[in-house]
């Protein structure tokens, strides 16, 4: 696995920035994603996290997100040979990226799902995609948008609404607690991703990725055992999960803030569509969870491969 900044762009054929090598790294990282559906939904089972609960939802969260910051700058300091801390000057931004990437993030996350039903905010959240490549575009003037990059997120994000479309979930208004607040969680990834790509440029990826970890998990413990959030369920088995949980984070934080480094935000960023097609899988492996496992999924997947292409083609 590759950490740090001893991925170069000496090289212009480097793995990190051959399409082969970003599809395969980037589909690794929404993997990872996708994998934590499931995982998480055991989590609150055998940590005796309720549905409305959202407070143990978010101590739990903060709990993860600590230890994933911990594995995080542990392995990082191995493969460099040497502990690995943020330089004066990065503070700043690692508590920037914490409090956005983490903090605001997850926590408008879950306070949206108490108020809204499961289809609304999957199909919101999705929009995260098109939201980073827009603001890198737009706000952050890193690449161009063009009309193809705009359809391609557009067949992209078509796919994502086709994974989880489900009439009866769709019903409704607009509230700012619900759907406002998992909407602002998605302005909230796209807004990381273009800092990521900026931050990325004076502080080793790992480095940020880590940190912003340790300092944003803190707050949301610290918020969660203040709302009266608590975990029980403590054990050899539940621990194990909550590892993996943070490995997760831990391995496709750093991997994606490495491939944003090297690569157009667009480039990368279009790979997020194929988050709800891996969630979806491993929730039927795992979970035996059959809704939307079918024609529904291959329309899918075809759109959010559809949209990878079509925005990968104007960034070569």
């Amino acid at each position: 696995m590759m950490y740090g900044d001893e991925i170069t762009m000496n090289d212009k054929k480097s793995f990190v920035t051959k399409p082969l090598g970003i599809a395969l790294l980037a589909c690794l990282c929404c993997f990872l994603w996708g994998s934590a559906t499931p995982a998480i939904k055991i989590g609150y089972e055998w940590f005796g996290v309720g549905a409305d609960d959202i407070a143990s939802r978010i101590l739990f969260a903060g709990v993860r997100f600590v230890i994933a910051g911990i594995l995080t700058a542990i392995f990082g300091s191995i493969i460099a040979g040497k502990p690995l801390f943020p330089q004066k000057s990065s503070w700043g931004m690692v508590c920037k990226l914490g409090l956005i990437q983490t903090v605001f993030q997850y926590i408008f996350f879950y306070m949206g799902l108490a108020y809204t039903t499961g289809v609304k905010s999957a199909i919101i959240n999705g929009s995260q995609t098109f939201i980073a490549i827009l603001m890198a575009c737009l706000i952050f003037k890193y690449e161009k948008l063009t009309v193809k990059k705009f359809i391609g997120c557009l067949i992209g994000f078509a796919g994502v609404i086709v994974i989880n479309f489900d009439p009866s979930g769709l019903t409704g208004g607009f509230t700012f607690k619900g759907e406002g607040a998992i909407l602002i969680a998605a302005i909230a990834y796209a807004l990381s991703s273009a800092l990521v790509k900026k931050y990325s440029q004076k502080e080793n990826p790992v480095v940020l990725s880590g940190y912003q970890f340790v300092f944003g998990g803190i707050i949301m413990t610290i918020c969660g055992f203040a709302m009266g959030g608590q975990l029980s369920g403590w054990g050899f088995k539940s621990v194990l999960l909550l590892v993996y949980l943070a490995l997760i984070s831990s391995v496709a934080y750093s991997v994606w803030g490495i491939l944003l480094k090297h690569n157009p935000v667009g480039k990368v960023a279009v790979y997020s569509f194929t988050n709800p097609i891996f969630s979806v899988l491993l929730s039927f492996v795992f979970l035996h969870e059959s809704s939307n496992f079918g024609l529904e999924l291959v329309i899918a997947l075809a759109l959010v491969c559809a949209g990878i292409y079509l925005v990968n083609r104007v960034n070569e």
